[in-house]
């Protein structure tokens, strides 16, 4: 049973606990700060320094689970182990929700420490669906799917990536965890419409929402890094999203090449404005079709 914060409705701008900023974010956090999201592998079966962050996190801010490493395409049964850990893990801080990626990580025991795309067809529908439905079993708690950037179109595909994300939203009963850079770093590097793609996905199916920086080549084409800062037309995109889907946890992701800790509350800072002017939008919008 988790302490401190209870984790009963989570909304507003969230930033990941990584390590590195850990210190900072549990004794200076920015005043729009509303929780912290943890990788779990992180932490299971961890002591030591790991082990009191999070204790510290828990005193101070609701705890969401974002995994890395289960991949709902891989065609392998998940470790039975893992899920028991990664269950408890879950229990202990109260998740409202556990989530990782549309992508498959392993291949015949061999995992690949990186976020792989499938072809969008049937039978990766298919594996999926097992996939997802064995593990929110094994979990116990809500199951949500993020979408995940790539960067070279697969000539198996047998529809677009937002009509197999809606199909296996319906086909599970699932939820979605919405990276809104990632819609918008594969529409650029491919040429749709991420405005379109945002509005297909049906709202009471987003749970969560993810923001983050990209590099961008050279040659233009956009690689999803989390070492940036955020563009402005991803804030623009979360503007446009919040303001149909209403108040959702925003969660910021840096993972690497850290600015400066002022630099990165002023981000939390830009975020918190746009999602109260979004929030706000939506509530009118609601109230006047009453």
């Amino acid at each position: 049973m988790r302490r401190g914060v209870a984790v009963s409705h989570v909304e507003g701008i969230g930033l990941g606990l990584r390590i590195e900023i850990a210190e900072r974010t549990l004794s200076e956090p920015p005043a729009a700060l509303r929780f912290v999201e943890i990788h779990p592998e992180n932490y299971m079966r961890r002591g030591g320094r790991f082990r009191s962050v999070l204790e510290r996190a828990l005193d101070r801010f609701p705890v969401l689970s974002h995994g890395l490493t289960m991949g709902f395409g891989s065609s392998d049964p998940f470790d039975r182990d893992y899920l028991a850990d990664l269950r408890e893990l879950l229990r202990r801080i109260g998740a409202p929700w556990h989530s990782d990626h549309a992508c498959f990580a392993s291949a015949d025991g061999v995992f690949a420490h990186d976020l792989l795309p499938l072809p969008w067809c049937e039978r990766t529908l298919q594996t999926m669906t097992r996939r997802f439905e064995e593990a929110r079993d094994a979990l116990g708690v809500p199951l949500a799917v993020e979408n995940v950037s790539y960067y070279a179109p697969s000539d198996r595909d047998e529809t677009s990536e937002v009509e197999f994300l809606v199909a296996l939203l319906e086909r599970t009963d699932g939820l979605l965890l919405l990276d809104v850079n990632n819609v918008y770093v594969n529409a650029r590097n491919f040429g749709f419409d991420a405005r379109a793609f945002l509005d297909r996905i049906p709202a009471g199916r987003i749970v969560q929402l993810h923001v983050a920086g990209h590099l961008v080549r050279d040659d233009g084409l956009r690689i999803d890094t989390h070492g940036e800062a955020v563009c402005d037309d991803v804030y623009a995109l979360l503007e446009h999203v919040l303001r149909r889907i209403g108040p959702r946890p925003v969660l910021l992701e840096r993972d690497q090449s850290f600015p400066s800790w002022e630099a990165l509350c002023a981000e939390i800072e830009r975020l918190d404005a746009i999602y109260r002017r979004a929030v706000a939008h939506w509530q009118a919008c609601q109230e006047a079709a009453q």
